[in-house]
C-alpha cells in the first residue's frame, strides 16, 4: 500500500493525428532560425491565467547558517492577472502582455499589436495550442486583413464557409498560404508549446516567492523580468523530442 501516491485511471481520446501534428510543431522549430534570417518570425504563443496576486501577511526572515527563508503562511489575496506570452523561437526573447481577462478578443488583440508593432514581417509561424480562443472567428478574422483577404468570403459563423466550425477555422488558420500560419499541438500535448518551458522559468524566478501588494504590483514585476530576461537570460532552447535533438 502507498497512500502517498496518486495515478490518474481515466485517459482522454488520444489524438488521431497525434505524429502528424508533432512532426509539423519540432519542423517549425528546426526551421525557425532559417526563416528568421529571411524576415519570419516563429513564436510560441499561450496564456498563463490565473496568476494570484498574493500578499504574505508578515515579511520573510531571511536565511542563516543552516536555516533557510521562514515565510509566514498567511497571505492576503489581491485578485489575480493573465499573462500573454510569445516566446520567439529563433531568438529566445519574449512578448507579453498582462491582462485582467483571456477573452477571444484579448487574445486576438495581443496578436494584432504583436503583427502591427513588425510590419516588415514576411510571414508569421504561430505555434498555439487548441483552446476554443485560438481557433475564434476573431482570430479568422485578423489573419483574413493581415493576408489581405476578402472578410465576406469568409462565411458566417456556425453556418457557412471557413466561419462555419472549429474544424474550418483550424484548417483555414493552418494554410501555409497566408501570411499568418497557425501550428497547432495535439489535443492535451500542450508540453510542445516551448512558450511552457518559459512559464516555468517564470514561477521560478518570480512568482513562487513573489511578495505582490495589489494586482497592479504583479503586473509590473512580470513586465520588469520580461525586461530583464529579453536583456541578459534569453537564449534559444535546444528542443529535443523522445531524447532526440532535432538535425540542423
Amino acid at each position: 500500500m502507498q497512500p502517498h501516491r496518486i495515478r490518474y485511471w481515466l485517459t482522454a481520446k488520444p489524438d488521431e493525428r497525434f505524429s502528424e501534428k508533432a512532426r509539423d510543431i519540432c519542423e517549425t522549430y528546426k526551421h525557425a532560425p532559417a526563416r528568421d534570417r529571411q524576415g519570419e518570425r516563429t513564436l510560441s504563443v499561450d496564456e498563463m491565467t490565473g496568476i494570484q496576486a498574493l500578499e504574505r501577511a508578515a515579511p520573510d526572515r531571511p536565511m542563516e547558517p543552516g536555516k533557510p527563508v521562514r515565510r509566514e503562511f498567511e497571505y492576503i489575496r489581491h485578485g489575480t492577472q493573465t499573462l500573454m506570452a510569445a516566446f520567439d523561437v529563433a531568438t529566445g526573447k519574449v512578448t507579453a502582455s498582462v491582462r485582467a481577462s483571456r477573452t477571444e478578443q484579448d487574445y486576438t488583440q495581443f496578436l494584432n499589436e504583436m503583427i502591427q508593432a513588425r510590419p516588415e514581417t514576411q510571414r508569421w509561424h504561430i505555434v498555439a495550442d487548441n483552446l476554443n480562443t485560438h481557433l475564434s472567428e476573431s482570430v479568422v478574422r485578423l489573419v483574413a486583413r493581415v493576408s489581405a483577404m476578402d472578410e465576406e468570403s469568409l462565411g458566417e459563423k456556425g453556418k457557412s464557409g471557413v466561419l462555419a466550425s472549429l474544424k474550418t477555422r483550424e484548417r483555414f488558420l493552418r494554410d501555409p498560404g497566408h501570411k499568418v500560419v497557425f501550428h497547432f499541438t495535439p489535443l492535451h500535448a500542450s508540453w510542445l508549446n516551448q512558450v511552457e518551458i518559459w512559464f516555468s522559468i517564470l514561477v521560478k524566478k518570480v512568482i513562487r516567492r513573489g511578495n505582490f501588494l495589489s494586482q497592479q504590483d504583479l503586473k509590473a514585476k512580470i513586465l520588469d523580468f520580461i525586461q530583464y530576461f529579453n536583456a541578459t537570460m534569453a537564449k534559444v532552447f535546444r528542443w529535443t523530442y523522445k531524447g532526440t535533438p532535432l538535425v540542423t
